[in-house]
């Protein structure tokens, strides 16, 4: 984690005309600038005050799963300019991906499932599963007027593992639909995961597990944090589990497929993703 930081740093600390050269291409990898993303357009009269790179699953250009949205290959800075770079951003790709899994056994568990219930080949054996480098300009948010480092939101998913440095920004609402809504910073820990519930887990769970709404404030200090985001495979119908439902209780929610989910959400906050070379 700490190396993840360090070559975070070491990117993002790179001259503006390199780091142009790396974006993000149609198959979302690659590098996002400041102001790419509107993640609470009602609220946010700007993007969201940060840049970011993204990293998917490797998928050779020959295999027949590359013509598939977000998966292909990764587009990675020269080893002359960030030696190192590519190594360190893949193991942890592959370890973070191990560790939500374990993760989704315990939510398995919690749900009265068979504990392996998410390691079927349709969710998350061949996952979307993404890495993103976070860094947060140091210019104040001013909420009221609509300035964030990062728009209010729920991430699209299973689940996002986050991990921060330890400058404070990142705010929870526990309860979307209050009025007016009560916003909570999340404190920094070192070497822990922040772990945000994605909108796919409230639809299976049927609401026992809600998506968390968040958002991120700054305080005129720049910030970093590193988030990795897990949803199932392309084609997974996400969809009121068995175990979450009863004639009192029918699923709140339609069924979706990942895929469809997916595309919809990134153009919802996104620059147009085919607008990229």
């Amino acid at each position: 984690m700490g190396e993840v930081f360090a070559q975070s740093r070491r990117f993002f600390n790179l001259p503006a005309e390199e780091k142009i050269k790396l974006l993000r291409n149609k198959k979302n990898r690659g590098y996002t600038p400041v102001l790419d993303e509107y993640l609470d357009p009602v609220n946010q009269i700007d993007g969201d005050y940060k840049e970011g790179y993204y990293i998917g699953v490797e998928v050779p250009e020959d295999d027949p799963d590359a013509q598939k949205p977000f998966y292909g290959t990764n587009i990675w800075p020269s080893e002359d300019s960030l030696p190192g770079w590519r190594e360190t951003m893949e193991k942890y790709h592959h370890e973070a991906l191990e560790v939500g899994r374990a993760i989704s056994r315990l939510i398995a568990r919690a749900l009265d499932l068979n504990y392996d219930f998410f390691d079927q080949p349709e969710m998350l054996m061949k996952p979307i599963a993404t890495l993103r480098l976070l860094h947060y300009e140091a210019r104040m948010s001013e909420s009221h007027k609509g300035i964030f480092g990062a728009g209010a939101h729920s991430d699209f998913g299973l689940i996002t593992l986050l991990a921060t440095d330890d400058v404070l920004g990142l705010q929870i609402c526990e309860d979307r639909d209050a009025d007016p809504q009560i916003w909570k910073y999340v404190p920094p820990v070192k070497g822990a995961f922040i772990v945000n519930l994605g909108d796919m887990l409230e639809c299976w769970s049927n609401g026992i597990f809600r998506s968390t709404l968040h958002r991120v404030l700054i305080n005129t200090q720049e910030r970093y944090s590193i988030a990795f985001f897990i949803e199932p495979s392309h084609d997974c119908i996400v969809e009121c589990l068995p175990t979450c439902q009863s004639e009192k209780n029918p699923p709140k929610y339609p069924p979706i497929k990942c895929q469809d989910y997916m595309l919809q959400r990134y153009k919802d906050t996104h620059a147009d993703l085919h607008s990229y070379k």
